[in-house]
């Protein structure tokens, strides 16, 4: 026998997930996450018994539910699903999927168009923050076909603005959560920042790397992997984390000199593969560190003013950044960007009725 659950599969910025309401879902974790898990075909790395991609690019959750604040229209919970083990977590947001949540609340019937273009405060739940999606709607819908370019996605799309507000530490308490533009980590200079996404930057070479590397190449260096994930398990408790071997914070950045005009060059661990791009809050705390004095990035970055363009291996991520000076370094008073999105398949997801009777 087999459970039908009503689910809408989306690309949001370069990441591709599965997006449900929570009243679709179990309402108890340890079930909702069997039933995740079934529903992307993991434990499994070809994840060939589900809609997982075999890829953590593709292997992502959005729960979409009324909203729980007053100053948001919807809840957002991300899911990270683990592609070879039988884990989902909540530890961290995903500014990807966030791009799908406004015309996915939209189709639903959460929330209302309001004209040409709607603008949807969103309450990420992972974080207790709030981002700000404007999306076009003409006609009182979602658009999807536009103009809009992002790099690591064929042709183009309706753009999604996403606004950030107040995300500055919103996983660690603090934009900085060591108290330090950088620290050394077992020998190593880093930068531990959390303006959205907690993210270490260090310097490739430090690391036995160059930072121009595919990601491909990147994986096969097993030493530099090894270091990686040394310093990113030492780094955890600094960055008010805990222990995070079994979890997916905070993400590692490699960076370089920009080799294409961009402010700078990244390699992005999240944790243990390479991403091929660069997360939208990943890029955010990369772009937030290039403006910060005493950085691990200062006289590495090339920083013109305060549009961003952080280079990836596929291409670049441009970040608007509003910061001003402070005693103890910088205050981020706004950050945002541009993705798309688009929805693939709705309908329902099926998964052996005894995961959930």
């Amino acid at each position: 026998m087999e459970r039908a659950i009503r689910c809408m599969a989306m690309r949001g910025g370069t990441s591709k997930g599965l997006y449900f309401l929570a009243s679709d879902l179990p309402p108890d974790v340890p079930t909702r996450d069997a039933v995740l898990l079934a529903a992307m075909g993991s434990p499994d790395i070809r994840q060939i018994d589900g809609m997982g991609g075999a890829d953590p690019l593709t292997s992502k959750i959005a729960v979409v539910s009324p909203a729980t604040r007053d100053d948001a229209d919807v809840d957002y919970l991300f899911l990270q699903v683990v592609v070879d083990q039988p884990r989902v977590d909540p530890s961290q947001n995903c500014g990807n999927i966030l791009a799908g949540i406004a015309a996915f609340a939209i189709l639903r019937g959460l929330i209302e168009a309001t004209g040409e273009t709607t603008s949807v405060r969103i309450h990420m739940v992972n974080s207790a923050a709030i981002a700000v999606a404007t999306i076009e709607t003409p006609e009182g819908v979602p658009n999807f076909d536009g103009t809009a370019r992002i790099d690591g996605v064929p042709g183009t799309s309706a753009p999604v603005l996403l606004d950030f507000q107040d995300v500055a530490g919103s996983t660690c308490g603090a934009l900085l959560p060591t108290g330090h533009a950088s620290d050394i980590i077992d020998g190593i200079r880093v930068t531990c920042i959390d303006n959205g996404m907690p993210v270490v930057l260090l310097r490739a070479e430090d690391v036995g790397a160059t930072g121009t590397e595919t990601p491909e190449e990147l994986e096969a260096k097993t030493d530099v992997r090894a270091r990686v994930e040394q310093l990113r398990l030492a780094v955890g408790p600094l960055m008010n984390l805990g222990d995070v071997s079994k979890k997916t914070v905070p993400k590692m950045c490699l960076i370089a000199p920009p080799q294409s005009g961009g402010a700078i060059t990244t390699r992005n661990f999240i944790p243990h593969r390479v991403h091929k791009t660069i997360g939208v809050l990943g890029a955010v705390s990369v772009a937030t560190a290039c403006v910060l004095p005493g950085s691990v990035a200062e006289g590495v970055a090339v920083v013109h003013g305060t549009s961003l363009d952080v280079e990836h291996p596929t291409g670049c991520f441009t970040v608007d950044l509003e910061v001003s000076p402070t005693p103890d370094g910088i205050e981020v008073r706004r950050s945002a960007l541009i993705r798309t999105t688009r929805r693939l398949m709705d309908g329902f997801v099926y998964i052996p009725a005894r995961i959930w009777p």
